[in-house]
């Protein structure tokens, strides 16, 4: 019997954020941040069964939110999904964990990581720019312990994002005026960011 391997993510020490600065919600200030936490004398990888369980790491999430004009690509969480504290949760985020598999890429594993959940994930059929727009933690959750993201907003010139995945269901793009309204939908991640986008 072949023994199924164990993903193993990328994780920064809890106690490491708290020296940068610690934050509840969404952060802005993005670079004093990264330049440590990505930094590889910080960073190691972990079984992603333990990672899920320990609130002394923090998982490098990249959260990626993709607009056209006023409205954002957004989509319901199905059950195919990997984290089940989500399922049935809206979404405005599409990305995931940085693994191992990343640190073989030319590309620094971070941004290896991002481009391969986006390609799992989703089809962009259309040019964009993109940015890195602040940090996200929530503390609240059990979710929330565990991970911090990384959020990026990819300006569109047309609407056409499609869910690759069969976890995500009932995609599309709505405005952002509607998804504020419908807050209480969405995982907590999207509600942070739905309130800084409305700023």
């Amino acid at each position: 019997m072949t023994a199924i391997p164990v993903e193993h993510v990328l994780v920064v020490p809890t106690l490491l954020f708290h020296e940068i600065g610690y934050f509840q919600g969404f952060h802005e200030n993005v670079v004093p941040y990264l330049k440590t936490l990505l930094d590889p004398a910080h960073t190691r990888y972990m079984p992603r069964d333990l990672a899920e369980q320990d609130p002394s790491y923090k998982q490098l999430i990249p959260y990626c939110i993709f607009r056209h004009g006023d409205d954002i690509f957004c989509y319901t969480r199905g059950t195919a999904q990997g984290e089940a504290r989500l399922h049935a949760k809206r979404s405005i985020g599409v990305g995931g964990h940085i693994s191992t598999v990343d640190r073989d890429s030319s590309a620094e594993p971070y941004a290896a990581g991002m481009q391969r959940e986006l390609d799992e994930e989703i089809e962009i059929s259309t040019t964009y720019s993109s940015r890195m727009l602040g940090l996200l933690n929530d503390d609240l959750t059990e979710v929330g312990k565990v991970h911090l993201g990384v959020v990026h907003i990819f300006e569109l010139n047309a609407p056409q994002v499609a869910p690759r995945e069969k976890s995500m269901i009932k995609a599309g793009f709505v405005p952002l005026a509607q998804l504020v309204q419908e807050k209480d939908q969405f995982e907590t991640w999207s509600q942070i960011c739905l309130d800084f986008l409305a700023k």
